[in-house]
C-alpha cells in the first residue's frame, strides 16, 4: 500500500490545487527517479545539499517532489535538490506528486518553483526565460505574469546572455551580480567586457562605479578610433603642436564637423600663442 504525505505548505503555495488535480501523493522508489535534462538550474550547491540531507536525516522528507511518469521511471518536475539530499541522506523511498503535464508546462513549473525559492543564478533564468520564449512561443508579456516579474526586468535578464562567455562565468559563480552584467553590456566587444569585469572584481568596483568605468572605456574608444580612422588628422595635430609648442587635439563631431583644442598652462604661454597666431587683445 502507497503511503501519503501531507501536501508541504510551499508546494502548496506554489500549486494551490495540487491536491484536487493530479491525486494522492505516493511514496516511491528512489531509484526509479530521474533528474530533468532541462532543468534550468544547472549549478548545486554542495554544501546546502549536505545540509538538507542532515535535516532530512533527523526529520525525514516533509514535502514532496513533482514528477511525471516516462516508462517505468518517473522524471523530476520540481524538487530536485530535495531529491539530491534524499540520495544522500540514504532514503529509499520518497513522497512524490505524479502530474502529466506538456514539455512547456514541464519548464514551466521548474523554472517557478527555482525562482520563487530564489534558486537560480542570473545566467540560469535567463537561458530559462528565452528558451520558454523561443521554444514555446510565449511573449513576454505572457511570462511577466507567469512569474510575477516585469516586462523590462526579463528583457533585462536576457540580455545577459549577450555577455562574453568568461563573464557569464563570473556571474554563474557570484563573483559578479546581475547588476554588474547588465553595466557590462554597455561594451559592445566581448574582450573589453573581459577586461573591464576583471577590473571590477579586482578592485571591488560597484554597479554605480562599474558603469563609470564602461563609460572610461567608451571615451578611450572614441580617441583610439579618430586616431586609427584619421591619421591625417592624427598628423596634423602633432604638426601644429609643433608648430605652437603646446599640445593640440582636433575633435570630430560629425562629417567634415569639428573643433580644435590648443592647451595652454600660463597667461604668459595664452599671450605667446595669440601673438603667434596674430590675435590682437
Amino acid at each position: 500500500m502507497a503511503k501519503k504525505f501531507g501536501l508541504g505548505k510551499g508546494l502548496n503555495a506554489l500549486l494551490p490545487e495540487a491536491e484536487e488535480t493530479s491525486g494522492p501523493i505516493d511514496s516511491i522508489d528512489i531509484n526509479r527517479i530521474k533528474p530533468n535534462k532541462e532543468q534550468p538550474r544547472k549549478y548545486f550547491d554542495e554544501d546546502k545539499i549536505y545540509m538538507l540531507s542532515e535535516s532530512i536525516k533527523e526529520h525525514g522528507m516533509i514535502q514532496p517532489i513533482i514528477v511525471k511518469k516516462e516508462g517505468e521511471d518517473y522524471r523530476i518536475i520540481a524538487g530536485e535538490r530535495r531529491w539530491r539530499a534524499a540520495r544522500k541522506a540514504g532514503l529509499k523511498e520518497i513522497p512524490v506528486i505524479m502530474m502529466d503535464l506538456s514539455e512547456k508546462d514541464v519548464l514551466e513549473i521548474s523554472l517557478i518553483e527555482n525562482i520563487q525559492r530564489q534558486d537560480l543564478n542570473p545566467m540560469e533564468e535567463a537561458s530559462a526565460f528565452k528558451r520558454l520564449l523561443e521554444d514555446f512561443s510565449l511573449t513576454q508579456e505572457d511570462l511577466s505574469k507567469k512569474l510575477g516579474k516585469s516586462r523590462t526586468a526579463i528583457s533585462n535578464t536576457i540580455r545577459l546572455l549577450n555577455l562574453d562567455s568568461r563573464v557569464q562565468e563570473f556571474l554563474i559563480e557570484g563573483i559578479l551580480s546581475e547588476g554588474h552584467g547588465r553595466a557590462l553590456l554597455g561594451l559592445e566587444n566581448h574582450d573589453d567586457q573581459y577586461h573591464a569585469s576583471q577590473k571590477v572584481i579586482d578592485f571591488s568596483l560597484s554597479v554605480r562605479e562599474t558603469e563609470h568605468l564602461v563609460a572610461v572605456y567608451h571615451t578611450e574608444k572614441v580617441e583610439r578610433q579618430k586616431k586609427t580612422l584619421d591619421p591625417y588628422l592624427s598628423d596634423l595635430e602633432k604638426r601644429l603642436g609643433e608648430v605652437l609648442g603646446t599640445k593640440v587635439r582636433f575633435k570630430t563631431k560629425a562629417k567634415n564637423k569639428g573643433k580644435i583644442e590648443i592647451e595652454y598652462y600660463s597667461s604668459d604661454e595664452l599671450d605667446r600663442i595669440l601673438e603667434f597666431l596674430k590675435v590682437e587683445d
